[in-house]
């Protein structure tokens, strides 16, 4: 009897959470929860927007840097319609390809309900001999993809790009107008766009609620 005393004695003694305790666990879980609420539903279209204009205004940045670094002439190829843009570069048999080693290059699909736009015209070509000294990056291959056909043999090329990433770290100009118009609801139509003139950092305008401000 003495030694089951003993042993009861000598063990630690548990208690439960008091009311203060489980309270501010529920603070804590509440706070928590409401953290995750914000940043999943409290971002705006206009705000997702941004970010991926931004996204795309320091992708073309690197891919700049990265050009003149390994000496390799790059391309961004701009699908409107199909709604994504991909990063390419010029193999040593002048053929266009995907950039396959850095997946921060790959292709990216625009969500919805987000459009985009590509300007090339009525834009400052400054110094043509420099940005164009080779026979292949001649204007109307560059920026152009007609007569291209697609196809979806593995012979056929890719179209080129529209827009050039020079190993001497030039970026033919352009603009890209990042557009959010929603058909319903109290939402704002917003647009971003992205500048080039002639050598990055790139410019990014926005947000914008009309493209007649610019």
């Amino acid at each position: 009897m003495r030694l089951a005393q003993y042993v009861k004695s000598a063990l630690p003694k548990q208690r439960g959470f008091t009311l203060l305790e489980v309270l501010l666990v529920l603070l804590l879980i509440g706070l928590a929860s409401g953290y995750v609420v914000f940043n999943v539903f409290g971002t705006s279209e206009a705000d997702r927007l941004k970010q991926e204009a931004a996204r795309l205004q320091v992708l073309i940045d690197m891919a700049s840097d990265y050009a003149v670094l390994n000496q390799q002439e790059l391309g961004l190829r701009i699908e409107e319609k199909d709604n994504f843009y991909q990063f390419m570069l010029l193999d040593e048999e002048d053929r266009w390809q995907p950039i396959e080693e850095e997946e921060i290059y790959h292709k990216r699909e625009l969500p919805q309900p987000f459009t985009f736009d590509l300007n090339l015209d009525d834009l400052p070509w400054q110094d043509d001999d420099r940005l164009f000294d080779r026979e292949l990056f001649d204007e109307e291959l560059s920026v152009s993809d007609e007569g291209v056909e697609i196809g979806n043999e593995e012979n056929k090329p890719l179209p080129p790009p529209q827009v050039l990433i020079m190993s001497s770290g030039d970026v033919t100009p352009f603009t890209l107008t990042f557009n959010y118009e929603p058909e319903l609801g109290i939402d704002s139509p917003s647009y971003f766009v992205l500048v080039n003139e002639d050598i990055p950092p790139l410019r990014l305008d926005g947000p914008l609620e009309s493209l007649d401000v610019q």
